[in-house]
């Protein structure tokens, strides 16, 4: 069961993680046309792929990989951090969706500029998250002793606070 989970995990990851650093690609063609009926079929292809592709890729990679959390308890440091970057691909999933939602109004360009730094950016934590998977670095996330007893943030707070805490 674990094996075929993770196939789909990885399958579902690879396309989401394409078509996300390949749709700045498609953007930038928006400010070579001129034609009404080039720029709905462009419309129509990015629409499509964000919707019909990349969206169902993500939900997939998300579901599939909180299942295999359960099936093989990988609660180790560099798992947060990949849960991090996962996190910040998220963000650059719904950043794209409010692009395609603006792009494609009268008027609107993609600058090469935000090209280049959409590709750069989802590329890099794309591959920050292949690294942090296939390196597995050994991260620490030692907290202080007595962090997590009763009573020990208004013991912190007091420390640092100009207030006087009953």
């Amino acid at each position: 069961m674990a094996v075929w989970l993770k196939f789909i995990h990885i399958a579902a990851i690879a396309l989401w993680a394409a078509g996300i650093v390949s749709l700045p690609g498609l953007y930038v063609q928006r400010a070579h046309i001129s034609k009404d009926q080039d720029l709905f079929r462009l419309q129509k292809i990015v629409r499509f792929s964000y919707v019909r592709i990349l969206s169902p890729a993500a939900f997939v990679a998300i579901a599939s990989g909180t299942g295999l959390i359960f099936l093989q308890e990988p609660y180790s440091g560099w798992f947060s951090v990949k849960l991090m970057l996962v996190g910040m691909l998220v963000v650059i999933h719904v950043m794209t969706g409010l692009v395609i939602i603006r792009l494609f109004e009268e008027g609107e360009v993609y600058p090469v500029w935000r090209f280049v730094t959409a590709t750069i950016l989802s590329g890099g934590v794309v591959c920050g998250i292949l690294f942090v998977v296939l390196a597995r670095p050994m991260v620490d996330f030692s907290v202080p002793p007595g962090f997590f007893e009763p009573g020990a943030l208004k013991s912190m707070i007091s420390k640092i606070s100009p207030w006087p805490i009953p």
